[in-house]
C-alpha cells in the first residue's frame, strides 16, 4: 500500500501479533491470489489455498507468483472451494477466512449453514466497509452493505453492536454511531427514522451498549458538523460520526462505492 493511510495502525498492529492461519477460498484469480501472498510475504499470517489446484497453479504461473511452500487444499469448484475453507476454521486448522474470486453469497451460503458446519453464532452475522476517506479525520465503518437486505429493528440491533464491536477490537475505543436516514426528525412517513428511535433508546436501556448512538440523522449532518450546526443539531455524534448505519443494504452499497468510485476512498470488507 503506498503513501499514507488510516490502515497503517492495523498493519503495525497485525505485525506484532502471533502468526495465524488463513483460509483463503477460491483465490483463483490474480488479485485474490496476489493478494493473500502479499499478506504472507509482510508476516501477517500463513497460508492454505482452498479451490482447484490446478486453477491456482495455473494463474500463479501465469502472473508469476510464487506459491511453493504454500498448502493448497484441492477443491472441485468455487461452491466446494467456501465449504471447505470455512471447514478449514471450524476444525481450528485455520482462523481466519478470506474471499477469494467467488461470488460473497457462495462464501456466506457456506459461513452461515445452520446444519453445525458453518460458523454461525447467536447473533446476526454482519458486513462492515472500513473504508478511509480522503479529508476525513477518521475511519468510516459503514453497515450493512453487503449480507442483510433489508434489516428488521432486532437484526438493526446485532448490526450496530457488530460494529462497535469491530470498533473496539481493532483498538479505537468507543465510536461514534450515527443511524441513517434521508432526515434528521422522526416520521412515520419514513420508517428507517422510526428504527433510529428505537435503536437510541436500545442504547439508553442497555441493549447496545460500547458505543455513542444518535439518530436518525442524514448523512450530511452525521459528518459534516457545518451542516449539523446549520440544521441546530447538538450530538456528541452529529458532524464526526465514525460508524454510518445505513436503512438498508442497497442504500449501504451505493454510499461505499460511491466513495470508493467517486471520492477516491479506500475499502476493506470485513
Amino acid at each position: 500500500m503506498s503513501g499514507s493511510s488510516l490502515y497503517d495502525q492495523f498493519i503495525t498492529l497485525a505485525k506484532n501479533q502471533a502468526k495465524r492461519v488463513c483460509a483463503v477460498a477460491h483465490p483463483c484469480d490474480e488479485v485474490s491470489l496476489s493478494a493473500a501472498l502479499e499478506a504472507r510475504e509482510q508476516g501477517f499470517f500463513d497460508l492454505v489455498l482452498v479451490g482447484p489446484e490446478s486453477r491456482i497453479k495455473a494463474v500463479a504461473a501465469e502472473h508469476q507468483l510464487d506459491i511453493s511452500g504454500v498448502q493448497i487444499v484441492n477443491a472441485a469448484h468455487s461452491h466446494d472451494s467456501a465449504e471447505i475453507a470455512v471447514r478449514e476454521v471450524m476444525s481450528g486448522r485455520a482462523e481466519l477466512l478470506m474471499k477469494g474470486s467467488l461470488h460473497t453469497d457462495e462464501l456466506m451460503h457456506a459461513v452461515v449453514a445452520t446444519d453445525g458446519k458453518g460458523l454461525r453464532t447467536e447473533r446476526r452475522l454482519s458486513h462492515v466497509f472500513l473504508m478511509d476517506v480522503p479529508n476525513y479525520a477518521d475511519l468510516l465503518f459503514i453497515t450493512d452493505a453487503a449480507i442483510n437486505i433489508h434489516p428488521d429493528l432486532t437484526t438493526k440491533a446485532d448490526i450496530v453492536q457488530n460494529a462497535i464491536d469491530l470498533h473496539h477490537g481493532l483498538g479505537l475505543g468507543e465510536p461514534r454511531v450515527a443511524l441513517l436516514s434521508a432526515v434528521e426528525q422522526v416520521t412515520a412517513k419514513i420508517p428507517s427514522t422510526l428504527e433510529a428511535a428505537a435503536l437510541c433508546k436500545m442504547a439508553d436501556r442497555g441493549q447496545i451498549t460500547g458505543g455513542l448512538v444518535d439518530g436518525p440523522l442524514a448523512l450530511d449532518n452525521a459528518i459534516s458538523e457545518e451542516a449539523a450546526k446549520i440544521k441546530g443539531i447538538h450530538s456528541p455524534v452529529a458532524g464526526k460520526a465514525q460508524i454510518l448505519v445505513v436503512p438498508d443494504l442497497e442504500a449501504g452499497n451505493m454510499l461505499a462505492k460511491n466513495l470508493s468510485f467517486m471520492s477516491g476512498a479506500k475499502a476493506a470488507g470485513i
